[in-house]
C-alpha cells in the first residue's frame, strides 16, 4: 500500500492530505535529535521601560530560533552573573566564567505612534568586541519579525552562512471528515507561527512551490473536479489560472530567474516535462518517452532540470540540459527515487528514496553520486530544502497522522514540528525574505 501511495501521488491521482482549523493550525517545534557540542551563546533578556511591556518577548523568540538550528546551545539564564541591557553594562570576564562565546543584550522601548523600538547588540567574549548592533522601530505586531531578523543576523555573524528565520513554510491541510472535506493552502513561520490561509477549497489542492522572490505560489488545485495549475500572489491575493489543459496540470517548478515554470503535462496523452515561458504562456516541451516523466525541478543555475522517470521500470531520477537534451539517470541505489529538489549550491539534490516498502528523505551527493539516507521514518514525502541549505522540511507520519519534520543536511538534528490537532502535508519552504535594519 506504501508503494502504491507514493506511485499515486507521481502519476497525479487524487491525494488527501492532512485537516486543521485556522484556529489550531498552530505548530509546534519538537527537537527529537539533537547534537552536542553546539556553541555556547548567552541571551539576556532584553531590557524595557518599565510598566510599558511590548506585546511579544523578542529574546524568547531569538533563543528558540538558534537553538532549533542545532548550531547553537542557548546557556541557562540561572547562571548569568549578570544582566546588561547597554554596551556600557557588559563585562567580558562575567561571561566567560559561564564559559560562553558569544553575548547577546538588548532593549525593547515604547516609541512615537504606538510603535516599539528593538535594539540589540552582538559580541565576541573572547575577542571582547562588538560583532553586530542594530536597531529597529516596528508596530507590535512585527515584532516576532524583528526578533526572525536579529536571529539571521547571529547566525551569519557566527558560522558565516546565512540564517534562514525570516523564511515562511507552505503546506497543506484538511479539515473535516469523509463527506465533506475542506482543503486549505497556508502559509507560516519558519517555526509555525502566524499561520495564514492563502486559499480554501473543498477539493485537494497540491505542489506549492514558492516563486524565487517570494511573493507568489504556483500549486495545483481540484476545484473544477480535474487538476489546473494556478499561480496566486501571497501578499494581495491576486490569482491566475496558468494550466488547465486536459489530462494532467501538475508539478510545478519555478525557473531560478522567475521568467518560466516546469511542469508536468499530458495534453499530448502521455505525462511529459514542458516549460512555460510566463510573459506569454508559450510550452516548449522537453521529453518525449512512453514513460511517465515528472516533478522536474531546476538547478540553481538554471541550466539543468532533474526529474521523476519510470523509463527504467521504476521511478528513478534523471535530469537534463535545460532544453531537454542529455538526459541522464543519477540515481542507481534503492528501488524508489523520486521528488528532487537541488540544495542551493547545486552541489546535492533531496529526494525520497524507497526500499522494502520504506521511504525516507534522502540526500544525492552530485559529483560522487553517493545516496545519504537521513531519516528512518517510514513514510517521509515532498523534502524541501531551506534556501540555505543547511536543513530539509519533508512530511512524514506520525501516530497515524500526517506532520512536517526537518532534518540536518547531516542527518545529525531533526525536529517534529506539529500542528495542535489533523495532519498537514505538501511543504515548501521559501527563498530568503531580508530587510535592511539600521546600524548601530
Amino acid at each position: 500500500m506504501k508503494a502504491v501511495r507514493h506511485l499515486t501521488n507521481i502519476i497525479l491521482t487524487l491525494v488527501l492530505v492532512g485537516h486543521a482549523s485556522l484556529a489550531s493550525a498552530i505548530l509546534t517545534i519538537e527537537i527529537t535529535q539533537g547534537v552536542d557540542g553546539g556553541l555556547p551563546v548567552a541571551i539576556v533578556p532584553f531590557g524595557g521601560a518599565g510598566k510599558d511591556r511590548p506585546p511579544q518577548d523578542v529574546a524568547a523568540v531569538i533563543e528558540a530560533d538558534l537553538a532549533r538550528s542545532g548550531r547553537f546551545t542557548p546557556l541557562d539564564k540561572k547562571f548569568f552573573v549578570s544582566r546588561p541591557v547597554e554596551d556600557k553594562q557588559v563585562v567580558f570576564k562575567d561571561w566567560r566564567i559561564v564559559k560562553a562565546e558569544a553575548l547577546v543584550i538588548g532593549n525593547v522601548k515604547p516609541a512615537p505612534q504606538g510603535r516599539w523600538q528593538v535594539e540589540f547588540r552582538l559580541y565576541d567574549i573572547y575577542k571582547e568586541k562588538q560583532l553586530a548592533g542594530y536597531s529597529y522601530v516596528v508596530a507590535g505586531d512585527r515584532l516576532r519579525a524583528v526578533a526572525h531578523q536579529i536571529s539571521d543576523i547571529i547566525y551569519e555573524k557566527l558560522t558565516g552562512e546565512p540564517g534562514v528565520f525570516s523564511t515562511r513554510i507552505a503546506y497543506v491541510t484538511r479539515e473535516g471528515t469523509i463527506k465533506r472535506f475542506n482543503y486549505k493552502l497556508q502559509i507560516a513561520d519558519s517555526d509555525g507561527y502566524n499561520p495564514v490561509t492563502v486559499l480554501n477549497s473543498v477539493e485537494p489542492l497540491m505542489s506549492p512551490a514558492w516563486s524565487t522572490d517570494g511573493t507568489r505560489l504556483a500549486y495545483v488545485s481540484f476545484e473544477q473536479r480535474r487538476p489546473i495549475l494556478y499561480m496566486q500572489n501571497v501578499v494581495h491575493g491576486a490569482r491566475t489560472r496558468i494550466a488547465e489543459f486536459n489530462g494532467i496540470n501538475s508539478a510545478p517548478a519555478w525557473s531560478p530567474d522567475g521568467t518560466k515554470l516546469a511542469l508536468t503535462l499530458s495534453r499530448d496523452g502521455n505525462p511529459e516535462i514542458y516549460v512555460m515561458r510566463l510573459s506569454d504562456n508559450a510550452l516548449t516541451r522537453l521529453t518525449s518517452h512512453p514513460a511517465i516523466d515528472t516533478e522536474p525541478t531546476w538547478s540553481p543555475d538554471g541550466k539543468e532540470i532533474a526529474f521523476t522517470s519510470d523509463r527504467g521500470g521504476k521511478p528513478q531520477i534523471y535530469r537534463m540540459r535545460a532544453d531537454g537534451s542529455n538526459v541522464e539517470r543519477v540515481t542507481f541505489e534503492g528501488e524508489y527515487n523520486a521528488r528532487a529538489s537541488y540544495s542551493a549550491d547545486g552541489k546535492m539534490l533531496t529526494l525520497v528514496s524507497g526500499a522494502q516498502g520504506r521511504y525516507h528523505a534522502a540526500l544525492l551527493h552530485l559529483q560522487s553520486s553517493v545516496l545519504q539516507v537521513l531519516t528512518d521514518t517510514p513514510l517521509d514525502e515532498s523534502p524541501s530544502f531551506a534556501p540555505n541549505g543547511r536543513m530539509i522540511l519533508y512530511a512524514t507520519e506520525r501516530g497515524g497522522r500526517g506532520v512536517l519534520a526537518s532534518v540536518s543536511s547531516d542527518g545529525r538534528v531533526r525536529q517534529l514540528l506539529k500542528l495542535q490537532e489533523g495532519d498537514v502535508r505538501e511543504p515548501a519552504w521559501s527563498p530568503f525574505n531580508r530587510s535592511t535594519p539600521t546600524n548601530q
